[in-house]
């Protein structure tokens, strides 16, 4: 068998990167945001912030907040006909 190539963000160049005027520190609001359990959340991932960032596949996707877990959410999306639960960091997160 050959070793797998590749890791975490292969292959997500267009995904987790920013336009030449977006780059730069995120403000302290968006990595501060607070999020009650039931609230609907995009998935929305800050490519300045690697922490608290959940698996570049559910890009895009909708969810709805569960839980806060020490400073991070516990968001439900779901993925096909699964239910999944993901860990996310608020500035990964926008309000729906």
């Amino acid at each position: 068998m050959v070793t797998r190539t590749g890791g975490f963000r292969r292959k997500t160049r267009s995904k987790l990167s920013k336009r030449p005027r977006q780059k730069g520190k995120i403000s302290i609001r968006r990595y501060l945001d607070t999020f009650e359990a039931g609230d609907q959340v995009l998935l929305a991932a800050e490519p300045a912030l690697q922490g608290g960032m959940y698996h570049p596949r559910f890009h895009g996707k909708a969810g709805i907040v569960q839980k806060s877990q020490g400073s991070c959410f516990v968001v439900r999306i779901r993925d096909g006909n699964a239910q999944k639960e993901l860990i996310v960091h608020p500035a990964h997160l926008r309000r729906a």
